[in-house]
């Protein structure tokens, strides 16, 4: 089918398929499916069950460690600063969700984090 459209003064003919008008040997298209895969569990990862996150501290961006303000076995406060993760020139805090007692420093100084990565754990 063809028609003529106008745009900005200027007169286009256009050629384009009718639905209406398919002819009757085409028959029709199956719509597309997506098909999502499970992946294998890895297995060296914990199980998902064993994991108290309450107990741990992840990165919230993808970044570098610039600064790491407490340690092992330091007692620290809700709201206080645990370190400083870098991203996109902008420095994050990242601070301890409740009072506890760190555990372990999972990452150093200069380290590549990634988004949902440990970097501390409490005790």
């Amino acid at each position: 089918m063809k028609t003529q459209i106008v745009v900005d003064g200027k007169t286009y003919e256009v050629e384009y398929d009718d639905p209406q008008e398919s002819p009757a040997s085409t028959s029709p298209v199956d719509p597309i499916q997506s098909l999502v895969l499970p992946t294998a569990p890895d297995p060296r990862a914990p199980a998902l069950s064993s994991i108290d996150e309450a107990k741990l501290c992840r990165s919230p961006v993808d970044g570098i460690v610039t600064r790491i303000d407490v340690g092992a076995g330091k007692h620290v406060a809700d709201g206080d600063v645990l370190l400083v993760v870098e991203a996109m020139k902008m420095e994050n805090n990242i601070t301890a969700p409740a009072t506890a007692k760190i555990g372990a420093i999972k990452v150093r100084v200069g380290d590549p984090v990634k988004v949902g990565q440990i970097l501390v754990d409490f005790e």
